[in-house]
C-alpha cells in the first residue's frame, strides 16, 4: 500500500490510472486478495477510486491537497489529522484530574456509576500558535497508565504503540458559535471572530467507547474534511 502510494506520488501510472489487480498482484508477488486489501485501503483515505468497468483512478484532490491525507495509520487522534507540510505541532497540558464519571459521561461511555475517568485539558498549538482547546474524558479502566506526560503527546499514538489498541471510528457534531472570553484569551481571538467547536465520541477498534472530548477551534483551522461511502456499512 505504501509502495503505491509513494508511486502516486512520484507520478509513475500514466493517465492517473492503476494497473488492474492482476497485474499488480504479479508485479509485487502477492495474492490478489493482498492487492484488493492495500487498494481497499487507499480507497478508505480518499487516495484513489474505482469506477465500476473503467478501473481504479488517481483522486485529484490527493494531488492537490497531500496534506489533507497524510496520515498513514488507523487511528484518528488529531495529531494526526491537522498535519500541515513544514509546520510543527505541540501540547500544552492545562489540567489532569481523576474525577468520578458523570451520570452522562456514564451514559456516553458505558461506564458504571462507580468508574471514574480522567479529565485532561490540553492547548495544541501550531508552530507555537494556539489552535484548539481540548478537553476529554477517557476511562481510567481503559488506559490505566495514562500519566500527565502520556497526556502531553499524542494520547491516541500512544494507546496504539503501548496497548495495541486503535482508535478508528467517531461520531461527531461541528458547529460553529461566536467565541467565550476564555476562547479569546487561549486562542488569540477578537470578540468579533467566531470559533469551531468539535464534540464527540471517539471509538476503539472493537465498538468500545473511549473518549468523550469537546474541541473549540480556532476559526482559521476549522475546515473538515471527510469522505463518505454509501451503500456501505
Amino acid at each position: 500500500m505504501r509502495d503505491i502510494k509513494e508511486k502516486i506520488l512520484q507520478d509513475a501510472y500514466p493517465g492517473m490510472r492503476l494497473p488492474d489487480e492482476r497485474s499488480l498482484s504479479e508485479n509485487y508477488h502477492v495474492s490478489r486478495s493482498s492487492i484488493k486489501r492495500a487498494l481497499d485501503v487507499l480507497v478508505q483515505q480518499g487516495i484513489i477510486f474505482k469506477k465500476r468497468g473503467a478501473g481504479t483512478f488517481i483522486n485529484p484532490l490527493y494531488l492537490k491537497n497531500r496534506a489533507m491525507f497524510r496520515y498513514e495509520g488507523s487511528n484518528l487522534g488529531i495529531t494526526d489529522s491537522f498535519q500541515l507540510d513544514g509546520k510543527k505541532q505541540s501540547i500544552k497540558l492545562i489540567n489532569y484530574q481523576v474525577i468520578p464519571a458523570s451520570a452522562e459521561l456514564a451514559q456516553d461511555l458505558f461506564l458504571s456509576p462507580d468508574d471514574f475517568v480522567y479529565k485532561i485539558e490540553r492547548l495544541r498549538l501550531i508552530d507555537d500558535q494556539p489552535f484548539m482547546i481540548e478537553t476529554g474524558f477517557i476511562p481510567i479502566k481503559i488506559i490505566p497508565t495514562l500519566s500527565p506526560a502520556v497526556a502531553e503527546k499524542s494520547i491516541f499514538n500512544y494507546l496504539e504503540e503501548a496497548k495495541g489498541k486503535t482508535v478508528t471510528r467517531s461520531f461527531m457534531t461541528l458547529t460553529v458559535e461566536p467565541s467565550s472570553a476564555n476562547d479569546q484569551k487561549e486562542l488569540n481571538l477578537t470578540p468579533t471572530e467566531p470559533v469551531g467547536v468539535m464534540e464527540g465520541v471517539f471509538f476503539l477498534d472493537d465498538g468500545t467507547p473511549f473518549e468523550v472530548s469537546y474541541m473549540r477551534v480556532h476559526y482559521q483551522y476549522m475546515r473538515y474534511n471527510t469522505f463518505v461511502s454509501l451503500g456501505k456499512e
